[in-house]
């Protein structure tokens, strides 16, 4: 998903309307031909070096603006700092590399080993040779070993937050945020893993006692998306991990430094080799390597974050030596607005919602339903918000709140949802153009009706399309109008009314009256074609376990 896609022209308008004031201020001193270094790196620190790229003076200055030689610089701990596989606790060659690349700048940030089926067998084999004796460790002892691993998260946020900026081109304030919640990961699961019961079941005989046990289904397959480079993975893992089970993980193609580190960390934690097992690789060689983790008879369980159409290809892959799966697929969650609603608190929750990783969240909100006596209003006032509160620019600006999407196709889908929509008689009343590279103006559109590609589809991007309603049973019936049930939002303060939509909605989550739905403590996952299974909570960890019956007769009793 990298490479020759991110060599799009950039689309200037006259003017932004996103950028603070301090950025204004620096354009008036010809910030274009002033160079920064970077700061000199401390002992023990690798450093990379990427060029900032000011796509913001575009809109500022009327003339082009001159080539930046300002750099950005990543400061890491150097083992953090990792490139090759990680498999049987050992860092692994490939006979190939791929290149990371910063989607702010389309500059590489590293280069990473190429890992192909054969090593994807090798990690699969000492995932499962490894297996044999870690379901043997009692719950407590994997406990405290994932609390060591979540302490070192922590200790190591900072470091672990600018990988995640650079590679994703997350805002520094939401890695900081990401690495929080994967870390929490990591302690919820350590507390988990020693609650892990069965039951004894009372028995028809006399001469019999019944008992179900809980165990570990074995090796899983963990392949997580770019979009949470950290937090999908401990989301996953710990789970994973405290039942009992082993794991291959193979991050996406766009974001393997952040699984990497992780790998790192878990040594350090003292995680035995061959129970933690990273294989990264590129996109050209995802679906050899895929086929291999999703075929191969030792894996028993599969664990896959990302698109609907990608989840139903591993279900038939799992398919021919049925191996238990959980899928937390795409999203298009629905945010209504009723006419009772506390409009203020919606739009701030629609901020929430909609602007978090500049849109590319699978519960990101889509399709935004206003109740026909509160549309002008809340239609002004998100504006405002979005003109007060949201700032383009480059992910360790510390005043960024809008980072790039992950490459130009992302951001040609919005520019394409855009223009179909504003053809079928939809206004943009903010934004509405391509940026440099892979960057989008946080856009507002009104007057958008379900017949309009961006109500169909997953937009994921910043793009903010607001339908209007009359009827509380014309917002459920247009919110389910779609294959695909992950989360739901919605506005209102009629106690009533909530109980009904909160239960009409065909959905896996809903946020009422909150934008902001995702906690370690609740269940995550969808219905329709969002997924199969749950993810966090107590339930996480029944997903890498089986039940087995064990039936104990004969007895005096």
């Amino acid at each position: 998903m990298r490479g020759d896609t991110r060599t799009a022209t950039a689309h200037a308008p006259s003017r932004c309307l996103y950028w603070s004031k301090r950025h204004r201020r620096r354009s008036r001193k010809s910030v274009c031909t002033k160079t920064e270094a970077a700061p000199r790196p401390s002992p023990g620190m690798t450093t990379v070096r990427v060029p900032r790229t000011r796509c913001f003076l575009r809109q500022l200055l009327s003339a082009p603006p001159v080539a930046m030689h300002r750099h950005y610089s990543l400061e890491v701990s150097a083992p953090l700092l990792r490139t090759q596989g990680y498999v049987d606790g050992r860092w692994v060659s490939a006979a190939s590399v791929f290149p990371v690349l910063d989607p702010a700048t389309g500059q590489e940030i590293a280069r990473v080993s190429d890992c192909g089926p054969a090593e994807a067998k090798q990690a699969v084999d000492a995932a499962y040779k490894a297996f044999q004796s870690w379901k043997q460790y009692t719950a407590k002892e994997r406990s405290v070993l994932l609390r060591k691993w979540f302490e070192l998260l922590t200790l190591h946020r900072d470091d672990l937050a600018k990988l995640i900026t650079l590679e994703s081109g997350k805002p520094m304030r939401e890695s900081l945020g990401e690495m929080a919640y994967s870390a929490s990961f990591l302690e919820w699961f350590s507390e988990e893993a020693r609650r892990v019961y069965g039951d004894i079941v009372p028995s028809p005989a006399k001469d019999r006692k019944i008992f179900l046990l809980k165990q570990p289904v074995g090796v899983s397959t963990i392949i997580t998306p770019w979009n949470f480079p950290s937090a999908m993975i401990t989301r996953k893992v710990g789970a994973a991990l405290a039942a009992g089970c082993t794991v291959v993980v193979k991050p996406a193609e766009d974001t393997p430094l952040s699984a990497l580190a992780l790998a790192e960390l878990a040594e350090q934690a003292g995680i035995p080799g061959g129970v933690f097992n990273v294989v990264p690789c590129s996109r050209e060689k995802t679906p050899s390597v895929g086929a291999v983790l999703c075929t191969d008879p030792l894996v028993a369980k599969i664990s896959f974050t990302g698109s609907t159409a990608t989840g139903k290809v591993l279900l038939k892959l799992a398919a021919d030596t049925v191996k238990k799966t959980s899928m937390e697929l795409g999203g298009h969650a629905p945010f209504i607005v009723f006419d009772s609603a506390d409009v203020d608190k919606a739009v701030a929750g629609a901020m929430v919602s909609k602007f978090r990783n500049s849109g590319q969240t699978c519960v990101c909100s889509n399709r935004f339903l206003v109740q026909s006596g509160i549309y002008d209003r809340f239609v002004e006032k998100l504006g405002q918000a979005m003109d007060a509160e949201l700032h383009v620019g480059h992910g360790s600006e510390p005043d960024t709140t809008q980072g790039p999407l992950i490459n130009t196709r992302a951001a040609e889908k919005v520019v394409q949802q855009i223009s179909d929509a504003v053809s079928l008689g939809a206004k943009v009343l903010k934004g509405g153009k391509r940026l440099h590279g892979s960057f989008m103006e946080p856009t507002l559109m009104r007057d958008v009706t379900t017949d309009m590609l961006c109500t169909k589809e997953e937009t994921f991007g910043p793009l903010v399309p607001v339908i209007r309603f009359n009827t509380e049973e014309e917002a459920v019936a247009v919110a389910n109008a779609s294959d695909v049930g992950l989360a739901g939002y919605f506005y209102s303060q009629d106690v009533s009314q909530i109980w009904r939509v909160a239960e009409a909605l065909e959905v896996g989550m809903v946020g009422v009256n909150e934008g902001m739905l995702s906690t370690v403590e609740a269940s995550f996952g969808g219905i329709k074609q969002s997924g199969l299974g749950r993810e966090g909570s107590k339930y996480g960890v029944d997903e890498y376990l089986e039940v087995k019956y064990m039936c104990f007769g004969g007895l005096r009793l």
